[in-house]
């Protein structure tokens, strides 16, 4: 497993099909002290509730909430990007909400939070692809890379949907790939060492 001495300052993850299962079970699993910001893009139908985020808010340990335009990012909180707008970093560490048009078939898509992401955080990025069955997220992962930020994706053998882990290893065979057990390890890992 890679070096989670790496200094990381914000988390970026990207998920589709199969990703109530997937994201229930890494989230729940985070820390009460999980001092990190996450933003999760789960591809979500353009009507549907928000009752992703009510549902992990209750389960996990630390807060889960829908992204509101121009919220300011704090740490220790899962941020989900609400159904049928794309969700952005801006300079000054704060997130944006647009009705741009759809990305790989999605909005909100993973590859516009990921391309933001890389031209904020750069190399303080952990940018990680879960399960999904596009191609979404692939192009913004090699450019959180390219700016030297470090990218994980699950394992296709252990995904529910395994074509978008594909794509993301195809465009980016760097990545680290990992089973979800091992990729809540190493987050919870990289939390305990960026508090040494």
């Amino acid at each position: 497993m890679k070096n989670t001495a790496i200094e990381v300052k914000f988390i970026a993850i990207g998920v589709s099909a199969g990703g109530f299962e997937v994201l229930n079970t890494l989230v729940t699993q985070l820390p009460a002290d999980f001092s990190l910001p996450i933003a999760i893009v789960q591809h979500r139908s353009a009507d549907s509730s928000g009752y992703l985020a009510e549902h992990l808010d209750i389960s996990a340990k630390i807060k889960v909430k829908d992204v509101f335009d121009k919220e300011p990012i704090s740490p220790g909180i899962v941020y989900l990007a609400p159904p049928d707008y794309h969700l952005l970093i801006e300079r000054g560490f704060f997130f944006s909400l647009s009705r741009d048009d759809k990305v790989n078939f999605s909005r909100p898509s993973i590859d516009v939070l990921f391309e933001s992401a890389a031209d904020i955080y750069r190399q303080a990025c952990l940018a990680i692809i879960l399960t999904g069955k596009n191609h979404d997220g692939a192009m913004g992962l090699a450019k959180i890379v390219a700016t030297g930020g470090t990218a994980i994706v699950q394992n296709p053998g252990s995904a529910q949907a395994s074509e978008m882990p594909i794509a993301a290893i195809k465009k980016v065979p760097t990545a680290s790939v990992y089973t979800l057990s091992q990729i809540t390890a190493y987050l919870i890992t990289l939390n305990k060492n960026q508090k040494k």
